[in-house]
């Protein structure tokens, strides 16, 4: 005859994680997708002074336009020509983006108009020029 045990069977508790990291997966997801990231010049720019200049609250995309009258994008030297193509490549994968051009003070102006009107061809309805106050 067997000898039954008196003791109940202990069970451990386990918690089912499946459900939990389903939610932080797409509560990820989400956060990435509505990220908007920006894309930076990558020149250090001496900017003009202006008292009329007001601080813009968003801006995705940032040209910068260095002393030597160099164009740089996404931290690349970049001919005026590629001015277009580059942003519209950029208004692909946000369509709403606003671009901040950032002269240098001793830039020429010519070079500024070039990329102001690049950006305006290639779609961008905002477009500022930065200045400091």
């Amino acid at each position: 005859m067997a000898k039954k045990s008196l003791k109940p069977k202990e069970e451990e508790a386990s918690i089912d994680m499946t459900p939990m990291l389903d939610i932080v997966f797409i509560m990820l997801i989400f956060f990435i997708v509505t990220t908007s990231f920006v894309k930076e010049a990558g020149v250090d720019i001496v900017e003009p002074k202006a008292k009329s200049a007001e601080k813009k609250p968003k801006a995705n995309i940032f040209i910068g336009i260095n002393s030597n009258s160099e164009i740089y994008m996404l931290k690349k030297k970049i001919n005026k020509e590629d001015v277009r193509t580059t942003v519209e490549g950029m208004l692909l994968e946000n369509p709403e983006s606003t671009i901040v051009i950032q002269a240098d003070v001793s830039a020429k102006s010519g070079i500024l108009l070039d990329v102001m009107d690049a950006a305006k061809a290639a779609g961008v309805k905002n477009i500022s020029v930065a200045a400091e106050n």
